[in-house]
């Protein structure tokens, strides 16, 4: 994301928060200045300073705001991680927009490494979805990127997957994929979604050089690995969690992709506190 990008997402937050203007706020001096603090109420990765920067920058360039601690940097409950200084009236403003960012890419980070974690020495790659909040994507996969993921697809653009609505329009799997090579483009691969040990057959005669086996048990998954055996790239997505992932981590299997790294990550609890 250019720069351009994220002062165009700043400024609407802005805008959709402050809207006519904040009222309550005015009960503070104009010219009243002092400074507040971030303090970590909990253990988090951090992420998105650079973007609680710019909320204050953009509202107030009077406004400094500095950050003890950078993007990846594993936070502890009680932590100071940053000050605000200048006019109180426009940190008071500030405050909630610049916690939201924080707070959300901050609890994406925090699970995408707790899964990173959870798998250990595996070589196996965690990946995001395009399941992200609309107009966030590059932040929000950014977020996870800072936890020690990798990214799917940033766009439809970005690769061919064929999946389960599109193998119904076209009828079939072989058929699918027939279409498919003679669309493709240099250095795109082409992927499937199957759903069981049939279609995976189905898409391996095929030629398709990308699996992902959805929403199968890990004894399903064991299978596949045997059947496929290195013919292609192995990616399991769909009901993957924090407590069962261990049982996906399978040799053979080059991907694991979670929806949930972006769709339900629990925002961290990090408070702004005027000094």
């Amino acid at each position: 994301m250019n720069k351009f990008q994220l002062e165009e997402i700043v400024r609407k937050a802005l805008d959709e928060d402050i809207g006519f203007g904040d009222i309550t706020s005015e009960i503070v001096d104009k010219n009243l200045e002092g400074s507040a603090y971030f303090l970590a109420k909990e253990d988090f990765i951090l992420c998105g300073v650079s973007v609680a920067k710019l909320v204050f920058e953009l509202y107030d360039s009077s406004i400094k705001v500095c950050f003890d601690c950078k993007d990846g940097e594993r936070v502890k409950a009680g932590q100071r991680v940053g000050t605000v200084s200048g006019k109180l009236r426009s940190i008071l403003t500030c405050e909630r927009v610049a916690l939201n960012f924080l707070q959300r890419l901050s609890g994406i980070s925090t699970v995408t490494a707790k899964i990173i974690d959870k798998i250990g020495k595996s070589e196996i790659v965690v990946l995001d979805t395009r399941k992200t909040t609309p107009l966030l994507r590059m932040l929000e996969k950014y977020a996870v990127k800072i936890g020690g993921g990798r990214n799917h697809r940033i766009n439809l653009s970005d690769g061919i997957l064929i999946k389960d609505n599109h193998i119904k329009v076209c009828g079939s799997i072989s058929k699918a994929v027939k279409q498919a090579k003679k669309i493709k483009r240099p250095l795109i691969s082409i992927g499937v979604e199957v759903k069981n040990l049939d279609e995976l057959k189905e898409a391996l005669e095929v030629g398709a050089e990308h699996i992902l086996l959805d929403n199968m048990s890990p004894e399903m998954v064991k299978e596949a690995i045997k059947i496929n055996n290195g013919k292609a790239t192995l990616e399991i997505s769909g009901g993957i969690t924090l407590e069962n992932i261990s049982e996906y981590a399978l040799d053979g299997i080059d991907y694991i992709s979670m929806g949930s790294l972006t769709h339900s990550a629990k925002a961290v609890d990090i408070s702004l506190e005027i000094e």
